[in-house]
């Protein structure tokens, strides 16, 4: 291990935990992080793969269970998110996926914000309720709606902060308070902040969810995912999801995540620079009806972003005039920003959220969830802001 630096050490501050954590160099004293590219180890007897598989022994066995790299990048995230244990997993959707398996059981019950990610919603109405599970979902920000849709038989409430795609907050520690007195486990998706801007656990939530593919990564290079708390739930039950379900994250995604965290908290800053000059900038658009994002003073949750949050991300969402023609239009014209529905990387990215990633919602969710016809969602990148405005006003023109 890199000089004893590890989840348990908090001696150490961000940046360093960030590039140290985690780290057990082999007997050949790599300075950077190995990649352990084997489905399995070798044992020195019949006795110690017993003891290995039977839990008596630590030690890894076969990397659908444990690896030295997915090892890696997960204490190196539980020490960010200052988290005892940490799962990883085969994409952001799988960790949602083995937190329900590992939590739930037929005839529980979900409290979940609306203003969730599109396939966070098909995945809990469309699959999830199939097994006796079920979900209510309420406005993120209303913490009356909260309280009033808990149920005797409610084990979770389920929350994004900000929300995907317009970057709606909830105050963490007050919707741990109604949790916590309801018997209830708080899950907040931190996939936009992650810990460089944000750390839930230490306001109250007991899971944190990521999509690494995002931030964590930083480059769109992999599919990968995380769940982050205690040892209990999440080093027992939930990984004992990924132990038999098989959801598990590969030992390269893994290294790939793990440099990644290295520059994340350098790249979150440099992405909120260039948000709030694209916000303020798009705010003075004249084909430009609303903008989303925390950092404009007129946001509903501004003050509270202040609050719980060191930096204010790098998702600007806006609402041009003219609806869905105007909307494509904008993105057609771009030559600089990608058109994809990915998000999180140093390429600025550009999406249609009601015809993508929320393109499988029912036009009233939609609707209640504020995503229109005519809203545009911007993840942005280190590139020149000069240039990505720039390449925005071709459309807005």
């Amino acid at each position: 291990m890199d000089k004893k630096i590890d989840k348990q050490n908090n001696e150490f501050e961000f940046d360093t935990l960030a590039i140290r954590a985690g780290h057990h160099r082999s007997d050949y004293q790599e300075n950077t992080e190995a990649i352990f590219t084997t489905s399995s180890f070798v044992f020195k007897s019949a006795e110690e793969a017993a003891a290995r598989f039977g839990g008596d022994e630590d030690g890894f066995f076969y990397s659908r269970v444990s690896n030295p790299t997915i090892k890696c990048f997960q204490d190196r995230l539980a020490a960010l998110e200052e988290g005892e244990a940490c799962v990883a997993t085969a994409s952001g959707m799988a960790a949602i996926l083995a937190t329900m398996l590992g939590v739930l059981k037929a005839g529980d019950h979900v409290v979940s914000s609306r203003s969730i990610f599109g396939t966070s919603t098909v995945l809990f109405t469309k699959y999830m309720e199939k097994f006796g599970i079920g979900f209510d979902f309420v406005e993120l920000s209303d913490l009356n709606a909260w309280k009033q849709a808990i149920k005797p038989n409610t084990r979770i409430l389920f929350a994004e902060t900000p929300s995907n795609p317009i970057t709606e907050l909830v105050d963490i520690p007050e919707l741990a308070n109604i949790a916590h007195s309801n018997n209830c486990l708080l899950v907040i998706d931190n996939c936009f902040c992650t810990p460089a801007l944000q750390k839930p656990l230490k306001m109250g939530a007991d899971i944190v969810i990521h999509s690494a593919t995002k931030y964590l990564d930083g480059q769109g290079r992999c599919l990968g995912g995380a769940v982050v708390g205690n040892s209990k739930i999440v080093g027992e039950d939930i990984a004992g999801v990924l132990r038999t379900g098989g959801v598990a994250m590969s030992p390269f995604n893994a290294w790939v995540f793990t440099k990644g965290l290295e520059t994340l908290n350098l790249r979150m800053k440099a992405h909120c620079e260039n948000a709030i000059k694209l916000a303020e900038w798009l705010n003075e658009q004249d084909a430009v009806e609303h903008v989303y994002y925390p950092g404009l003073k007129d946001h509903p949750q501004h003050e509270l972003a202040k609050k719980q949050q060191s930096g204010f991300g790098g998702i600007v969402s806006f609402v041009v005039k003219g609806g869905k023609e105007n909307a494509w239009k904008v993105i057609n014209n771009t030559q600089l920003l990608s058109i994809t529905a990915n998000l999180g990387d140093t390429k600025s990215t550009i999406t249609h959220p009601a015809s993508t990633t929320h393109g499988r919602l029912s036009q009233e969710l939609r609707d209640e969830t504020q995503i229109s016809d005519g809203l545009i969602r911007v993840s942005v990148g280190l590139e020149d802001i000069q240039d990505i405005q720039n390449d925005l006003a071709r459309g807005l023109i």
